[in-house]
């Protein structure tokens, strides 16, 4: 009997380990890089400087990093022995900020080499680039390991594309356990940064034209676009650098730049519809959505406590 007792309780020992070594939390980095989040904010404040698209490049790293075997650092990782990189991915493509990140990462590394992973700068560096352009902060958790391995196949089939429709997006956010409020409010990023006009010019055929879009939008769209698909257009025509919640706005009006946006409020019969009016009515709602949502999308399938490895290179393995 007592030889059973010893059994169960190292079992139940261990799985409160595991449960341990699984939780995040934001006070992770007090003692061993207390001013790791001042660091990364010194980072971006002088990246944007320059780069206007700088808060928008490093989100965008942060969300497709999440949706491929959670918040690992993987989307990072370029070709190297033994990893076949993400950036091959559609959804990847022309996804940059790799600079900005290497950087922080020099920065974080100066005062606390070894300690701060790579999917944690990516955590950090979000929430400071969407303050910075006037938008909320929220509690980041924190303690993510990095990934020493990249999943392409998983970058192919789990990142959301520009020319779907709410049930494939629906689908895609359900498959990391995210619901409806995080599809709308975490979609709300758009309201900074840019987009390529080959995302979403197939919405300007003059002959068969969008019915969800605004003509006079539209055609402003095709004039911009007419130097070529590789233009970049903002996502947000109405405060493009600014972090608040006129993309929500921008959909009643049927301005939204790209189909995944428009489709969210012009789907009839779809609970997101509900959810773009609510955003629209009420930044502080906006705000405090998409900071929870932020938090849900940053908990997917960390690594913690002895997986992984905390990169001293983010682009590569150690």
């Amino acid at each position: 009997m007592a030889s059973l007792f010893r059994v169960a309780f190292f079992l139940f020992l261990g799985l409160m380990v595991r449960a341990s070594q699984a939780q995040l939390c934001p006070t992770f980095y007090d003692e061993s890089c207390p001013d790791v989040s001042n660091i990364v904010r010194r980072v971006v404040q002088q990246a944007l400087v320059s780069d206007e698209r700088a808060g928008a490049r490093l989100i965008r790293l942060h969300f497709h990093d999440c949706f491929v075997n959670g918040c690992d650092g993987s989307v990072l990782l370029e070709d190297q022995p033994g990893v076949v990189s993400e950036l091959a991915a559609p959804g990847n493509a022309n996804i940059t900020g790799f600079n900005i990140v290497n950087n922080i990462k020099a920065a974080v590394e100066k005062a606390c080499p070894g300690v701060v992973s790579c999917a944690d700068i990516l955590a950090i560096a979000s929430v400071e680039s969407v303050n910075l352009a006037g938008g909320p902060c929220w509690e980041v958790q924190l303690g993510r390991r990095d990934s020493r391995r990249a999943n392409l196949q998983g970058a192919i089939d789990g990142l959301p594309s520009p020319f779907e429709n709410v049930t494939q997006l629906k689908r895609k956010f359900d498959r990391v356990d995210l619901d409806s409020t995080d599809l709308v409010a975490l979609s709300g990023a758009h309201t900074f940064g840019k987009s390529r006009c080959q995302f979403f010019d197939r919405r300007l055929n003059v002959s068969n034209p969008d019915s969800t879009l605004n003509p006079r939008y539209a055609q402003q769209l095709r004039q911009a676009c007419s130097s070529g698909r590789d233009t970049f257009v903002n996502l947000d025509p109405t405060t493009p650098n600014k972090f608040d919640k006129n993309y929500y706005t921008n959909l009643q009006s049927n301005t939204g730049l790209l189909t995944s946006d428009q489709v969210l409020h012009s789907t009839p019969g779809e609970d997101t519809v509900k959810i773009v009016n609510l955003f629209a009515a009420s930044q502080n709602q906006f705000f405090e959505s998409f900071g929870q949502s932020m938090i849900n999308m940053g908990n997917i399938q960390p690594l913690t406590g002895n997986q992984g490895e905390i990169r001293s290179n983010c682009r590569r393995l150690n």
